[in-house]
């Protein structure tokens, strides 16, 4: 999904899906159906499509998302301004990825987004995670470690809208924000991809969101797709890690 910004800095490059993979074809599926109108829509798997490549695409896609969305606010979010990465002063995030950081730590925000964002480029551009080539399959942990992407995502977007909305609404890109957040919040719910303890701290924008097209929000939806579901954190000083 492309946004027309008026800073074109990004945080990290944009990622590009391989020419003439399935992939490819499905990022074009999606920017038809959201040309459209309508996010809901562009977030349901398309009829004889793999569910794992689809998954997969808008990982990518939101990925891109969020790069663009939190470069417009780099200079703002600073060690200074948020020490501790949190979505206001209910939930902080501590940073852990399992692997050089093995004991969650405290960081100020830019630094989390940037152990964030460079974690999950390394998992987009793993081959053995994120095949590219047509008959690669999907390893077994694939829904896993999307979801976990997923679940990272989101806290960018929380800590956005509390701690820097202000900023987002002087930049006149609230527009943006709203819709990339809205079709984010279509495809987490329609694929069950992250717990929703994960989701208090956007809760009842989220609501909203799914109530406008109709959704019953008081409905627990049963998992959806290969693997386990990722690991839920406590509402408040919540562990990161694999």
């Amino acid at each position: 999904m492309s946004f027309l910004f008026k800073s074109s800095k990004t945080f990290k490059p944009i990622r590009n899906i391989p020419e003439g993979s399935q992939q490819e074809k499905l990022q074009k599926y999606i920017e038809k159906t959201l040309g459209s109108g309508n996010l809901h829509q562009a977030v349901l798997l398309p009829p004889g499509e793999d569910l794992e490549e689809w998954v997969a695409v808008n990982t990518v896609d939101f990925f891109n998302q969020i790069s663009m969305l939190y470069g417009t606010l780099t200079e703002y979010c600073t060690d200074e301004s948020c020490p501790v990465m949190c979505a206001s002063k209910k939930y902080e995030y501590l940073w852990a990825d399992g692997v050089t950081v093995k004991k969650p730590i405290k960081v100020s925000a830019p630094k989390y987004i940037e152990y964030l964002m460079t974690w999950i480029q390394s998992q987009l551009d793993d081959q053995e995670v994120f095949p590219s080539k047509i008959g690669v399959p999907f390893p077994k942990n694939f829904m896993s470690v999307a979801k976990q992407i997923q679940k990272r995502l989101f806290r960018v977007y929380a800590h956005i809208y509390h701690n820097h909305f202000d900023r987002v609404l002087k930049l006149e890109e609230e527009a943006h924000l709203n819709t990339s957040f809205k079709h984010f919040t279509f495809f987490i719910h329609e694929f069950n991809m992250i717990d929703k303890r994960e989701l208090a701290p956007m809760q009842d924008l989220i609501d909203r969101n799914l109530k406008s097209v109709g959704i019953d929000t008081t409905k627990e939806r049963p998992g959806s797709g290969r693997g386990s579901q990722s690991r839920p954190d406590s509402a408040k000083s919540e562990a990161d890690g694999k």
